[in-house]
């Protein structure tokens, strides 16, 4: 999605915060919501949601992805703007659950109108919002050199790599390296890390020493489940590698700004 659904940016908006955030990073999903409130939303966070059934469908199981999928579809019924902190989770959304209820007349039309508005946060902070990090005079905190990993969801099922390079590269104090396995997969992959986890392991290894290659101080992320997977590598490997979600991360070099939006909202 490259339109905005909107001609201004809305007063509210969801939170589908996800499982990883919810049980093992919630403080990235307290961060997005204080990013998203000071630029003067009110986000609603739907009691009852649960996963976005992206397990089950990569696993080859769709009868029960639909089952967890339908049980939210009425959760998030008014005309507002999805947001997910996770590039994963909001492809999931965004492009499989209408392929889940294709033929189903009463689901059907819910997850299409979900899915057309479903953003990963960093497309909707960008994208919707028109943020303007640059506009702070200084960063909060020491100067620092980070590594940005995309997930293979968001780079290329969501096509959302773009905002947060974007977002990163705009803040004061804050020097975005990239390096030779950039591209390449974490090894997590849900499901695939415990199918194979020779294959995962290698993977998230090579990507470690990789980012540990360029001196950087700290890897950011829009996605838990790769965070988690780089994160337990590099404590495993004894690699000075500190891993922080996006969110998390913008939070904490803008601590003490006001409304970010560009003069277009």
């Amino acid at each position: 999605m490259n339109s905005r659904p909107y001609p201004t940016a809305p007063a509210h908006v969801y939170l589908f915060a996800t499982c990883l955030v919810d049980l093992f990073v919630p403080e990235a999903g307290l961060d997005a919501v204080r990013l998203l409130e000071r630029e003067g939303l009110t986000v609603h966070y739907p009691r009852g949601q649960s996963c976005c059934g992206q397990p089950a469908y990569s696993s080859g199981n769709p009868d029960e992805a639909r089952r967890v999928a339908a049980a939210q579809l009425d959760l998030f019924a008014q005309p507002w703007p999805v947001i997910v902190p996770s590039g994963s989770c909001a492809g999931m959304i965004r492009h499989h659950w209408p392929a889940l209820f294709a033929d189903d007349p009463v689901h059907g039309p819910k997850a299409r109108a979900i899915a057309e508005r479903t953003y990963e946060l960093a497309e909707f902070l960008v994208h919707v919002l028109d943020v303007r990090l640059d506009a702070i005079a200084a960063g909060a905190g020491p100067d620092e050199r980070v590594v940005l990993h995309t997930s293979c969801a968001a780079r290329r099922e969501m096509g959302t790599r773009v905002h947060g390079v974007a977002l990163v590269d705009a803040l004061p104090g804050v020097t975005r390296i990239e390096h030779e396995r950039e591209s390449e997969c974490c090894g997590f992959g849900g499901t695939f890390s415990l199918k194979h986890p020779d294959i995962s392991g290698a993977m998230v290894r090579d990507k470690v020493a990789s980012a540990c290659a360029t001196g950087c101080d700290r890897l950011v992320s829009a996605d838990c489940g790769c965070l988690l997977n780089i994160g337990h590598a590099a404590a495993k490997a004894g690699a000075p590698l500190p891993v922080e979600h996006l969110a998390s991360f913008l939070w904490r070099r803008t601590a003490g700004a006001g409304s970010l939006r560009g003069e277009s909202q």
